[in-house]
C-alpha cells in the first residue's frame, strides 16, 4: 500500500479548508485551486497549502485529487479536471450530490484514464477535521479507504458501484433534514399553545422506546400502509391546527399527502393491508408497490 504524499484540492472552502490543514498537518504536501483563491490565499498559506493559480497546476503531480465544491459545480469541476489528470491519479468527490450526478462524473473522470471514488460525508466536517466518517464508492475504494485512514481519514468502502455511497447519503438526509423541518414546525405551534413542555415530555417517552429496536423501520412503514387515510385526514386537522397558530405547515401537508399517497399506490396494485403476511415485511412491501410514473 503505497503512502499518499501529494495531494491537490479542488475548493478551499469550509470542508476543503479543513480537510487541506490536517493533511498539511499530517507532512502531507497539499496543493489547492479555488475561483476564489486570491481571497483564500492568507487562510491557505496560515495551513501550509499551497496556492496554485491553475488548476492544471494543482493537479500536476497528485496521487490523489479531491474535489470539495458547491453541489451544482460538481460536474463542471470533474470535466475541467479530466482534461488535466493522468491515469495514476485518483479523484476522490467527497460532493453532496446525487448518484446520478457522481455517475455522471466517473464517466467523465474514467474517460481521462483515472480513477474515481466517490465519498459521501455523512457528517459536518467541522469539528471532526480529517476524521469526518466517510462512505467509499467505486472500483478503487477498497485500495484507497487505508491509505487515507492512514492519514487520519474515517472512511470506510460501502461498494464498487459508483452511487450507492451517494445514495445512502442522500436518504439519511431525508429523515435528518426532514426531523429537523418536523422540530421547527412542531415546538413553533406547540410554544404558541404554550404546550411544549407537554409535547416534548409524550415524544422523550416514545423515542425512548424505540432506541434499540431493531422492528421500529417496520412498526413506522405498517402504520402508513394499514391506516394511511386515516392518518392523512388526522394530519390535515393538525395542519389546521397550526394554521391557526400562524404556523404555515409545510411539513404537516406533505405528511398527509404522502400518506394518502401510498394508499393510493396500494389500491392501484391490488394490495390489500390485511392479506399481506405477518410480521410485516418493509421491504418486500416497497417492493410490491407499484413504481411511480416519472
Amino acid at each position: 500500500m503505497s503512502e499518499l504524499t501529494r495531494i491537490a484540492l479542488i475548493g478551499f472552502g469550509e470542508a476543503g479548508g479543513l480537510l487541506g490543514a490536517g493533511l498539511a498537518a499530517q507532512r502531507v504536501q497539499v496543493a489547492m485551486f479555488d475561483l476564489r483563491r486570491d481571497v483564500l490565499r492568507e487562510k491557505a498559506n496560515a495551513a501550509g497549502v499551497r496556492v496554485a493559480d491553475t488548476l492544471q497546476s494543482a493537479l500536476e503531480h497528485a496521487q490523489l485529487v479531491i474535489s470539495a465544491v458547491p453541489a451544482d459545480a460538481d460536474f463542471e469541476v470533474a470535466q475541467a479536471a479530466a482534461r488535466h489528470l493522468q491515469p495514476q491519479q485518483i479523484y476522490l468527490d467527497i460532493n453532496s450530490v446525487s448518484p446520478a450526478t457522481k455517475q455522471h462524473a466517473q464517466a467523465c473522470i474514467e474517460a481521462a484514464g483515472a480513477q474515481y471514488v466517490e465519498a459521501a460525508v455523512m457528517a459536518p466536517v467541522p469539528p471532526y477535521g480529517l476524521a469526518v466518517p466517510m462512505l467509499l464508492g467505486g472500483a478503487s475504494a477498497a485500495h484507497l479507504a487505508p491509505r487515507l485512514n492512514a492519514l487520519g481519514f474515517n472512511s470506510r468502502a460501502v461498494s464498487e458501484k459508483i452511487g450507492v455511497a451517494s445514495a445512502a447519503k442522500m436518504c439519511r438526509s431525508v429523515m435528518i433534514k426532514g426531523i429537523e423541518a418536523l422540530t421547527v414546525e412542531c415546538l413553533r405551534a406547540a410554544r404558541h399553545y404554550d404546550a411544549e413542555s407537554i409535547v416534548l415530555e409524550s415524544l422523550a417517552e416514545t423515542f425512548g422506546k424505540m432506541r434499540g429496536d431493531a422492528g421500529v423501520p417496520g412498526y413506522l412503514v405498517s402504520r402508513v400502509a394499514e391506516h394511511g387515510r386515516r392518518r392523512a385526514a388526522e394530519m390535515r386537522e393538525v395542519s389546521q391546527t397550526l394554521r391557526e397558530a400562524g404556523v404555515t405547515p409545510f411539513m404537516s401537508d406533505a405528511c398527509a399527502r404522502l400518506q394518502d399517497s401510498v394508499v393510493d399506490a396500494m389500491e392501484a396494485g391490488g394490495i390489500d393491508y390485511g392479506t399481506l403476511a405477518t410480521p410485516f415485511d418493509w421491504q418486500s412491501f416497497f417492493d410490491s408497490l407499484p413504481k411511480p410514473q416519472p
